[in-house]
């Protein structure tokens, strides 16, 4: 009895033997699937990491050089064409699993492309679209990177393909975009003061600038920052004097105090106005809905200020365009219709009045502190570009 006992125990210890053989295979193909699993989503999350990061870098390229471009006067569809190949060059620098990538552009311009120039309204809304339908209004690039059958190959998996499968497509999207029309300026989010003198030029001076008849007698060489004479095709204008028809008032406009003293104007020409400066006209200088802005004159442009306008020659300024002007000196009410971005080329304020000259040629910057507009209310000056979405 004892002995057919034992036997049985062993059959059954066996049996409990042949069963954790069985359930350790399963549990080891279980095991190796979640590993699998693991390292192949690891991978494929660093590739989908990887793709956002060249389309925002791709995107931010091409915004940038198509806007540098229209700044520099170049027809709208070449600065198209520009950024298009910065985009292409950012896409296949920012590598993607060692693998440079590139963009799919047979749709063109499509809006269901891949690289889309085109307008955006509102840079702030995440849901906005871009409208490709005119040319001249273009402010944003969208672009799509893939990782597909179709284009740069799928993201290969590695243990997974023990299951059959070899990989999963991946895109990713991005677009960028800045405002070329700005209605006013107010302190930037960052602090700080902005480049903005407190010189006014008239509309009607300012179109015949833009329309080519204006004088081209100094060239500004970008590499050196280095004025000289001569002809560079960009062209200039006197911003002193000006003939506004006021007696007493050469174009100085009070931004800050009415009463703003030469210390005052010098501040403003080397350091641009203050939030200071800014809290006198309700914390930022803007059109109303008419379009319009109002400002004190001051006296004229002063000797006084030479210096410091000679110190500021090749930089990049901010200056309000007027339609008309009421009153003599301090007394003067300019009306503010436009906002340009210039650059003074030469400053002599001494010797007879009509030897007097502070020359300006147009000059494209880039400023914070703005205020965007839906309308032609600017020239030469943009918002930094940004990431939409």
């Amino acid at each position: 009895m004892q002995l057919a006992t034992q036997r049985i125990r062993r059959v059954r210890a066996a049996e409990r033997r042949g069963a954790i053989t069985v359930l350790a295979a399963f549990l080891a193909v279980v095991v190796l699937a979640m590993v699998a699993f693991s390292v192949d989503t690891g991978y494929i999350l660093s590739n989908k990491q990887e793709l956002q990061r060249t389309a925002d870098a791709a995107a931010m390229a091409a915004c940038w050089e198509y806007g540098q471009k229209l700044s520099k006067g170049v027809a709208p569809a070449e600065a198209v064409a520009a950024g298009r190949a910065a985009a292409v060059q950012y896409a296949g620098s920012n590598q993607v699993a060692h693998l440079q990538t590139e963009i799919n552009q047979n749709a063109g311009n499509s809006p269901n492309g891949d690289l889309v120039f085109g307008q955006i309204a509102d840079l702030y809304d995440p849901t906005a679209t871009v409208n490709t339908a005119t040319l001249k209004d273009f402010n944003a690039v969208k672009i799509r990177i893939r990782r597909d059958e179709s284009l740069n190959g799928e993201a290969p998996y590695f243990f997974a393909k023990i299951f059959g499968l070899t990989g999963q497509g991946l895109n990713a999207e991005a677009t960028a975009g800045y405002y070329r029309n700005i209605r006013g300026v107010r302190p930037p989010a960052g602090g700080g003061n902005i480049d903005v003198l407190p010189y006014a030029l008239d509309w009607e001076t300012w179109k015949a600038l833009l329309a080519g008849t204006a004088a081209d007698q100094w060239r500004w060489n970008n590499d050196t920052k280095t004025i000289t004479p001569g002809a560079d095709g960009v062209l200039e204008v006197n911003l002193f004097p000006q003939g506004t028809g006021s007696p007493g008032n050469r174009g100085t406009v009070d931004i800050g105090s009415s009463n703003n003293s030469t210390a005052d104007i010098t501040r403003q020409i080397l350091h641009g106005i203050s939030p200071n400066d800014l809290a006198y006209h309700g914390g930022s200088l803007e059109f109303n809905d008419d379009g319009e802005l109002d400002l004190n004159g001051d006296t004229g442009i002063s000797a006084g200020a030479k210096d410091e306008l000679t110190s500021i020659k090749g930089q990049p300024r901010l200056i309000p365009i007027f339609s008309k002007v009421v009153g003599p000196g301090n007394n003067a009410q300019y009306t503010i219709i436009h906002w340009a971005g210039i650059r003074i080329m030469e400053v002599k304020l001494t010797g007879a009045m009509n030897q007097k000259r502070v020359t300006i040629q147009p000059c494209p910057m880039v400023l914070s502190g703005v205020i965007p507009s839906g309308e032609s209310t600017s020239s030469f000056v943009y918002t930094p570009v940004v990431l939409v979405k």
